[in-house]
C-alpha cells in the first residue's frame, strides 16, 4: 500500500527538521508539507527532505486539501508538524488497512511529558476518543484517498476541521483507533498553561459541537510557534 504523509505548515522550522527526519525513517510512498506561507526557513527545510511542497493560502483544512490534491499514494495519512509515529505505530496502520474493512482511522494520543498534567490529558483524551468518537488531529488521521476524495476532504473552516472530519468519516464506514501512539508536542500547554489551555480547547469543541461560527472560535485559539 503506498502511504501519502501529508504535514500542513506555517512558521514549523523549529520543529519540521526533526519531525521530516523521523518520517523518512517510515519510507512511506512520499512525503507532501503544504505550507500556508511561512516566513521562516520552514520551506528551505521541506524542500530538503520532503517529496513536495505545495505552497497556498493559509488554514489548516485548506493546506491538507491542496496536499491531497497532489498525492499519488492508496493511503493519506495527516501530521502534524510537532508530532511523529514510531515504526511500530505505521506498521500497524498498513497491517488494518490492507483490511478493506477499515476506511480509515487514527492513533492514541501521547503527549510527549513526563509531568503528571499531561499524563493526566492524554489519559482524558484516550478516553473522550475512544468512548465519545472525537479524535483530534494530533492523533494522525489516515484515510483512503478514494474515501477522503467522497468526502470532499476537510471541510473549509478555519479550526475545528478535524473534529468535523472525523465525525463524518465515520459516517461513511468502519474506522479504527488504534492502540498503538502518535507521539505529539506539549508546546501549546507548555507556553499558554495546562489548565487555561485544556479549559480553552474542551469550551472550543463543546461551542462548534453546539453550532457556533467557526470563525468566531479562532479569536481563542491563537497560532503557537
Amino acid at each position: 500500500m503506498k502511504v501519502s504523509i501529508i504535514i500542513p505548515t506555517l512558521n514549523e522550522g523549529l520543529v519540521l527538521d526533526k519531525t521530516l527526519t523521523q518520517i523518512q525513517q517510515l519510507s512511506p510512498h512520499e512525503v507532501i508539507v503544504s505550507d500556508g506561507g511561512s516566513t521562516d526557513n520552514t520551506c528551505h527545510i521541506a524542500k530538503n527532505f520532503s517529496h513536495s511542497l505545495v505552497i497556498g493560502s493559509s488554514g489548516r483544512a485548506r493546506q491538507m486539501n491542496a496536499a491531497a490534491d497532489e498525492a499519488t499514494g492508496d493511503l493519506l495519512l495527516f501530521l502534524h508538524a510537532d508530532s511523529r509515529l514510531e515504526p511500530e505505530s505505521y506498521k500497524k496502520m498498513l497491517e488494518f488497512m490492507n483490511n478493506w474493512k477499515w476506511i480509515g482511522g487514527a492513533f492514541t494520543l501521547c503527549i510527549e511529558s513526563d509531568k503528571w498534567s499531561m499524563n493526566l490529558i492524554t489519559l482524558l483524551a484516550n478516553i473522550r476518543s475512544k468512548y465519545f468518537g472525537l479524535a483530534y488531529g494530533d492523533q494522525g488521521f489516515f484515510v483512503r484517498k478514494e474515501v477522503f476524495k467522497s468526502m470532499e476532504g476537510f471541510s473549509p473552516i478555519p479550526i475545528c476541521e478535524d473534529i468535523d472530519f472525523y465525525r463524518r468519516l465515520r459516517k461513511k464506514g468502519s474506522v479504527i483507533l488504534l492502540k498503538e501512539k502518535a507521539h505529539t508536542s506539549p508546546r501549546r500547554w507548555i507556553k499558554e498553561g495546562v489548565v487555561f489551555t485544556t479549559a480553552r480547547n474542551i469550551f472550543i469543541a463543546i461551542l462548534f459541537g453546539i453550532g457556533f461560527p467557526p470563525r468566531t472560535l479562532t479569536k481563542w485559539y491563537q497560532t503557537i510557534r
